[in-house]
């Protein structure tokens, strides 16, 4: 353990608490409140300098054929982005089929949007 882990970290032993370098900081931060608006910042800051891109617009051909072939296994939620409903998908093999019909319609009928509200692209 190097020196600054022994001094980030104190052993609970009777009645003392663990304190971590995290709890230090707040501790830092509430007796200087300019300490804490700066962190605070400099977070804000670094959100707002990283940007957020979409990916491709995906293809409704593409989107077709995967529910047609895959649809029970979730391969058509997967490709248009919805990961998390894709996988309930998979696990439950799309409750008997009935899922699977519901999206080959909606797809089909050109209704299912992707996981960033965008139509499929034809």
């Amino acid at each position: 353990m190097s020196k600054e882990a022994a001094k980030s970290r104190r052993t609970t032993v009777g009645r003392k608490s663990v304190r971590t370098k995290a709890t230090r900081t707040k501790a830092v931060a509430a007796k200087k409140p300019g300490v804490a608006k700066k962190i605070k910042q400099t977070a804000v800051e670094q959100k707002a300098t990283e940007p957020v891109k979409a990916p491709k617009q995906r293809s409704w051909r593409v989107a077709f054929f995967l529910s047609l072939f895959l649809g029970p296994f979730g391969a058509d939620r997967f490709y248009i982005g919805r990961t998390r409903s894709a996988i309930v998908k998979l696990v439950t093999l799309s409750c008997f089929g009935v899922w699977w019909l519901t999206d080959f319609i909606l797809i089909a009928s050109d209704w299912r949007k992707d996981a960033w509200g965008r139509p499929l692209r034809h």
